[in-house]
C-alpha cells in the first residue's frame, strides 16, 4: 500500500529504555524514505557477555560455568 506512507525525516536517533537486565537501545537511521535505511539493537546481555573473557582470567577451569552464571546472561540476545 503505497499511498499509505509518511514522510519521515532524513535523521540519526538512539533511542534506550530500562529493562530488568539493563539498557536496552536501538539506533535507526531514515532516509526519507517510508522505511528505515539501517535498524540496529542493542541487548543488555550482548554487553554483559562482551565482558566475560576478562572475569574469567585467573580462574580455574571449574569456575568458568559459575562466573557465567552470575553474569544472568539471555542467550536469545547474543544471537545475532
Amino acid at each position: 500500500m503505497t499511498n499509505r506512507r509518511w514522510e519521515t525525516p532524513r535523521e540519526e536517533i538512539y533511542a534506550a529504555n530500562e529493562t530488568a537486565n539493563g539498557e536496552l537501545g536501538f539506533y535507526i537511521v531514515a532516509d526519507g524514505s517510508g522505511v528505515a535505511y539501517r535498524a540496529r539493537t542493542r541487548p543488555p546481555s550482548f554487553i554483559h557477555f562482551a565482558i566475560f573473557p576478562y572475569l574469567i582470567e585467573g580462574h580455574q577451569l571449574s569456575d568458568i560455568v559459575a562466573v557465567l552464571g552470575s553474569l544472568n546472561v539471555i542467550a536469545a540476545e547474543l544471537d545475532r
